[in-house]
């Protein structure tokens, strides 16, 4: 049985989205933000692979694709928005999957740029083999923007630049605190050697992001009746009109709608979030078609800003 998944659209339109923000939360403690739902292809809608996990007043960054501070700015008091953890200047912890330029691009605007606006404690970075020298020689690029700020006539902290890079090289608990424990765990990509995804619980959820993976039995097994499931995609029709080359590419580094779709019957999440979306032409609706022939369950193609 085909579903078509139709939901109420609330919000407004952000200046930078074609798409209407839209606010799927029945959580006063836990949310999703969709920063950026797209892929390395440079998208005017779509803005680079970044989410928020807030969990009360205090958000959790998962990879830092481009625009992910202006996307977490938009939906803060400051410029209309009603999430107030999303002030960047409150912007301290984040999670890497991996280190394809597509979810490490915003780096520097994550470290720089809620520095400017106030922040004045480290950020704290989580990621796998490579962070700890990407952070290092990031904060070499930016010498003397730190040191002008810090030493001329600039009102700046000493301590809002700095970052404390924390790489782990297993699965298991990477983080926890009062309000989140977070998991990680590896997930196929290519020969890319250390890829993960993330299994975050809250006091009131539990929430799986993939990363970009093809299929994989572990992502099937920490997400398990979660509550929300952020898995990458491509659409099977596009796929099928690929070049060769490029098929055997994607079958190895990504996931299909069919494939994704035999993993949630699997782990039968209560709402399957779709990013990193590689549509190649194909409709958010003919998206859905595809996975609703191998999975009857809620999904929404997630879109820049919304709220889960």
């Amino acid at each position: 049985m085909k579903l078509k998944f139709l939901l109420p659209i609330v919000g407004v339109l952000c200046l930078n989205n074609v798409f209407a923000q839209r606010n799927f939360s029945n959580s006063e403690i836990t949310k999703v933000v969709m920063l950026g739902s797209g892929n390395p292809n440079p998208s005017p809608v779509r803005s680079g692979s970044s989410l928020a996990i807030v969990v009360k007043n205090e958000v959790y960054i998962v990879d830092f694709g481009a625009g992910l501070i202006r996307q977490a700015a938009a939906l803060s008091p400051r410029y209309g928005g009603n999430i107030k953890a999303l002030d960047v200047k409150n912007i301290k912890r984040a999670f890497l999957t991996h280190l394809h330029s597509d979810h490490t691009v915003g780096y520097p605007d994550l470290i720089l740029t809620p520095w400017v606006m106030g922040r004045n404690e480290p950020l704290e970075v989580y990621g796998p083999e490579g962070l700890n020298k990407m952070t290092t020689h990031i904060l070499s690029a930016y010498e003397d923007d730190i040191k002008y700020r810090l030493y001329g006539t600039e009102p700046a902290n000493n301590q809002g630049w700095r970052v404390n890079s924390h790489e782990f090289y297993e699965e298991g608990v990477i983080y926890s605190d009062s309000l989140v424990k977070v998991e990680a765990f590896s997930v196929p990509h290519g020969s890319w050697p250390s890829a993960y995804g993330f299994r975050f619980t809250t006091p009131d959820k539990v929430i799986v992001i993939s990363g970009d993976t093809a299929p994989s039995d572990k992502v099937v097994a920490y997400a398990k009746d979660a509550d929300i499931l952020v898995h990458e995609v491509y659409s099977k029709k596009g796929f099928d009109v690929r070049s060769a080359f490029w098929q055997n590419y994607h079958s190895k580094q990504h996931t299909s709608t069919i494939e994704l779709g035999e993993m949630a019957n699997k782990a039968k999440p209560k709402l399957l979030v779709l990013y990193h979306v590689l549509d190649w032409g194909a409709s958010e609706q003919e998206m859905l078609d595809e996975i609703s022939t191998t999975y009857p369950g809620k999904v929404i193609v997630g879109r820049d800003l919304d709220i889960y």
